[in-house]
């Protein structure tokens, strides 16, 4: 057994005998296929709102409960079964290995972040609501969740060691978004602060994808055996980066200069 907490506490037997060969072998093969996904994404969403704009906006309510209910609850269970091996390594490990070994990629870490990797094809669905819903769909949303799936997919074939990270983090800020916007959909208001906190860790999590983007480039550079290619690496500062910059305009517009026509709350978003 290895020397981390990959393989410990299972919950059931596909954690603990998790293997993930096959799972990265039909990456590497289909991980491509994230682009076509996105493009067809794009089509659908554009197509929709062409279609909805001669009909009426469909009460989706229930179902929309339901569908970020069960995606802050996915989310939830993914952050407590990462967490565990996230702090081991952090706290027996060190923080070089945290970015440049892959020991959470087998067993129960392993198993959660596969899951992770494919929830981000399912994520687009979000979309639907809003489209549906005829509710205005804005730049961020869309650019978020076409590169977050596209680059998630990249990383998961390279089994990416800062992966850990950037898997860690965004179990837990979607545990707490969705969980947000799954009661906003029963028609409960909600504090202005709660948004405004959930937006704040948001580009938090920004901050901290760069800074690990940054630190693991420093650690491939000085340790060629680093599990990372530079590739992925320009790919992952790129979109935190950019990501920063979107939601720190979004966070000016929607609470430093607020208008009477913008509704408070943070962006639908990913990693």
């Amino acid at each position: 057994m290895q020397d981390n907490y990959s393989h410990y506490y299972p919950f059931f037997d596909a954690e603990l005998n998790f293997d993930p060969v096959p799972s990265v072998r039909w990456m590497k093969a289909n991980w491509t296929s994230s682009i076509w996904i996105s493009v067809s994404y794009l089509f659908f969403v554009y197509s929709i709102q062409i279609i909805m704009r001669r009909r009426k906006a469909l009460e989706l309510n229930g179902l929309l409960f339901l569908w970020n209910a069960s995606l802050s609850m996915f989310s939830f269970l993914g952050f407590t079964r990462m967490t565990p091996e996230f702090f081991y390594v952090l706290s027996r490990k060190n923080f070089h290995h945290s970015i440049c070994k892959t020991t959470y990629a087998v067993g129960v870490t392993g198993f959660w972040t596969q899951l992770f990797a494919f929830s981000k094809a399912l994520e687009l669905l979000d979309t639907a609501f809003i489209v549906l819903r005829k509710r205005p769909v804005i730049f961020l949303h869309v650019y978020h969740h076409v590169t977050v799936l596209v680059y998630t997919w990249h990383a998961y074939q390279i089994r990416s060691a800062s992966g850990r990270w950037f898997v860690w983090m965004n179990f837990l800020v979607h545990s707490i978004m969705y969980a947000y916007f799954a009661v906003r959909s029963l028609g409960y208001r909600t504090p202005k602060n709660l948004s405004v906190a959930i937006t704040t860790l948001q580009l938090t999590q920004m901050v901290v994808g760069c800074f690990i983007a940054l630190a693991s480039y420093n650690a491939l550079n000085a340790d060629s055996s680093c599990q990372q290619t530079f590739e992925n690496l320009y790919f992952s500062f790129f979109i935190y980066f950019t990501y920063f910059i979107l939601f720190a305009r979004y966070f000016h517009d929607a609470y430093l200069v607020a208008k009477p026509t913008i509704k408070f709350g943070p962006e639908k978003k990913m990693n």
